[in-house]
């Protein structure tokens, strides 16, 4: 049997929501985060040497990367959540597959890295420099990066009902993190971009997701 290892407030709730949609049988393995470092605990890299989370294993095969054990859960049991090569939506379908990570997930990740510039964890002498230079990064390069991105998504999802195809895909499945993530933290402000509070909405009422959120526990990005 699959077993999916799982950690809170984290890419894993995509692969457990894709788990539940497609009906697959699979041992849930929730791991907890580092209380200091908010990283998953060490021992996690006796399963794989990264560390990180998600990660699938199936017998002798094992998988990190969301985006990789999303592929091969749809491979061997869900085929109809790809796009076939040979199908004219094929490149769309294979740019947001990426994009969702290589272009969208940085800007966010610097935003929140920086933020903790501001926070308690930078001793109160030191935080008013600090400060100033987190501001003006996110004045400079991750705000404006950011505010591009999604200007992006909403024109494309003003005009499309899913992101690869007109039916929902893998590609949805990828895409959702990181709008739910950035709505979640106010990296934007959601009246600016309704069609993404509304796509996102829009799949986190779906009754597959709602079950891996109970199956996974807290998931600071969900539904408020």
């Amino acid at each position: 049997m699959i077993e999916l290892h799982y950690l809170a407030h984290s890419r894993s709730q995509r692969v457990l929501w894709f788990a539940e949609e497609i009906g697959l049988e699979y041992q849930l393995i929730i791991h907890q985060r580092d209380p200091v470092t908010r990283l998953a605990k060490p021992e996690v890299r006796d399963i794989h040497p990264l560390g990180k989370l998600p990660i699938l294993v199936e017998g002798d095969l094992i998988l990190a990367e969301s985006a990789v054990i999303l592929e091969y859960m749809a491979r061997r049991h869900a085929p109809d959540w790809l796009i076939d090569s040979t199908d004219s939506d094929y490149w769309n379908f294979q740019y947001w597959m990426h994009y969702a990570e290589a272009s969208m997930m940085p800007p966010l990740l610097v935003r929140l890295i920086f933020s903790m510039l501001k926070g308690p964890a930078i001793p109160a002498l030191i935080r008013p420099l600090t400060k100033r230079i987190a501001n003006q990064v996110d004045q400079t390069f991750t705000n404006p990066q950011i505010q591009t991105h999604f200007e992006f998504v909403e024109a494309h999802l003003n005009q499309n009902e899913w992101f690869a195809s007109d039916q929902i895909t893998l590609a949805d499945v990828q895409m959702l993190f990181p709008l739910e993530a950035a709505l979640a933290k106010r990296s934007i402000q959601p009246e600016a971009f309704p069609n993404v509070v509304s796509y996102v909405q829009r799949l986190q009422a779906r009754p597959a997701y709602q079950r891996a959120l109970s199956k996974g526990g807290p998931y600071e990005f969900g539904p408020v």
